[in-house]
């Protein structure tokens, strides 16, 4: 089975394309304070010509309604990405899923067959998370690995970890905020890539 790759904290055309052009299997664009913060607008903008195979994925963090209410109305996302806590106020219209995310020391909040992403206590942070936690989380639900992932270890978190899923924004970044097109196509490569030894090998 392929592993799920998510491309966050996108802004610019040109990083939109080259991930879509590598099969990218989802695009996350960030509404919280951030570097790499965009508004919802502008965000349906670059996905317009986008398939809609394609996921497109809001990424939060403790949203007030009225920032919910425009992601949803302008954006239009298949999953709203946000901190476990704040979903227990947040209603999702029926085309949304939840994509809650939970960090290092929330192993026990967690339920078996859940489809979650897993990271360090801090987004955006560019360090890994404990990639020891995760592989345990990762026999017993769908966990995509995030936090300090980048095309030099991304082989090695898949071996370790055996996720459902990997997700990267500053690994495949020219500078903190921008994403470099040619990093984006090189990650997603190194995933691919990986998935074959993977399938090759048995691991």
């Amino acid at each position: 089975m392929s592993l799920f790759v998510k491309i966050c904290g996108l802004k610019s055309t040109e990083a939109v394309a080259a991930a879509v052009a590598a099969g990218a299997d989802a695009l996350g664009f960030v509404f919280a304070d951030s570097p790499r913060q965009i508004t919802p607008a502008a965000a349906a903008q670059l996905v317009a010509n986008v398939p809609r195979s394609i996921l497109r994925v809001a990424v939060t963090k403790h949203p007030s309604r009225a920032a919910c209410d425009a992601i949803f109305a302008e954006f239009e996302p298949d999953y709203l990405q946000t901190d476990v806590a704040d979903l227990t106020t947040i209603v999702l219209p029926r085309t949304c899923s939840a994509l809650p995310v939970y960090r290092e020391g929330q192993a026990a909040e967690i339920h078996s067959g859940q489809r979650l992403l897993f990271e360090g206590k801090h987004s955006g942070s560019g360090k890994t998370a404990d990639w020891s936690e995760a592989r345990n989380l990762a026999k017993r639900c769908e966990l995509i690995l995030a936090g300090g992932l980048n095309a030099d270890n991304v082989a090695d978190a898949i071996r370790q970890v055996r996720p459902w899923g990997v997700d990267v924004s500053s690994g495949v970044e020219l500078r903190r905020g921008h994403k470099d097109p040619r990093k984006i196509v090189e990650f997603i490569a190194r995933v691919r890539a990986q998935e074959l030894e993977r399938d090759q090998y048995g691991s």
